[in-house]
């Protein structure tokens, strides 16, 4: 008997985790690490090599004991549950294992066998959703990386779930196949749905998720929506004539409200608050200082994450 969703869940939190940590002998992979997924949105979840990410991803998928905390998913405690919240969670972990004999589509049947209750017209469905059904009767050892991906997709949406978590789902997909599957995320998220997504492409990650949190050493460093992560700050780049560059730098490095200061290819980066180019022009001008070029350089989440990480490696 599948438990009714708890009371308590807090509207459409679909996921949370409260103090998740685990200890591998002394070295903690995890520390206290704190999450919400909510109903309709994609969280991307990010992190240099190490961070923590496939370990957290073990704890969610019960694959892993966690040292300390805990995790709810419906609303169920996925230590007290682990069935019937795992029934209602598609899952893509790393490269997808198959048998290499049978084609896409029998690949899909067995699977669909062996959890019940999957009609046939739902595998010619999810095949279809990721433009693997022309070729859903050839061999899975002839597939390339990137339909080994798709039909791994594929398999992760059979049961129809509420929770999807992929984990690098465009590995190995050349950039069509690559853009497919971003334009297919957030569909499937706003299908009342959410998806946890772990993606070392940061590019992908900004254009399709909603928020994302960011850890290190297994602590979590950030965990914001992605437009607020993006626009904390402004970063302007400023040009003055060679022989002002100095000058200019000392004017803008006393002023209280900017946070930095460098040098870079003719320009000067000044990190600044938010609309606050204007005030950069006047402080330059009452030193009789002018600067032919004031524009804003928009930060990526690349940007965000290699100095929230120290530019430590996210591959």
């Amino acid at each position: 008997m599948t438990p009714e969703i708890s009371p308590h869940l807090n509207g459409d939190v679909i996921l949370r985790t409260s103090g998740l940590t685990k200890y591998f002998g002394t070295l903690a992979a995890v520390k206290n690490l704190n999450l919400e997924l909510r109903k309709g949105e994609v969280f991307g979840f990010l992190g240099p090599n190490g961070a923590g990410k496939s370990t957290t991803v073990g704890m969610l998928l019960n694959l892993i004991a966690p040292t300390a905390g805990e995790i709810e998913i419906f609303g169920l405690k996925l230590e007290e549950h682990r069935w019937p919240i795992l029934r209602r969670i598609g899952a893509i972990i790393e490269e997808p294992a198959f048998y290499p004999y049978l084609s896409g589509w029998d690949n899909l049947e067995a699977l669909s066998k062996s959890i019940g209750d999957v009609p046939l017209t739902k595998i010619k469905e999810v095949l279809e959703r990721v433009n693997l059904f022309d070729r859903s009767r050839d061999r899975y050892q002839t597939y390339s990386m990137g339909m080994k991906q798709r039909l791994g997709i594929a398999a992760a949406l059979l049961r129809d779930p509420e929770l999807i978590i992929l984990d690098e789902p465009t590995n190995g997909l050349d950039p069509a196949g690559t853009k497919e599957i971003r334009d297919l995320i957030p569909e499937l998220a706003h299908e009342n749905r959410a998806v946890f997504l772990c993606s070392h492409l940061l590019h992908e990650v900004e254009l399709v998720c909603d928020r994302v949190a960011i850890i290190k050493k297994g602590n979590m460093i950030a965990n914001a929506q992605v437009r607020e992560l993006l626009t904390t700050g402004q970063v302007l780049q400023v040009r003055v004539v060679d022989s002002d560059i100095t000058a200019a730098s000392d004017v803008l490095k006393n002023l209280p409200w900017i946070h930095s200061v460098k040098s870079e290819n003719g320009y000067l980066v000044v990190d600044a608050p938010k609309e606050s180019g204007a005030q950069v022009n006047k402080a330059l001008a009452e030193k009789n200082i002018f600067a032919s070029e004031i524009v804003p350089h928009v930060a990526s989440l690349e940007d965000i994450f290699l100095e929230l990480t120290g530019g430590e490696s996210h591959d």
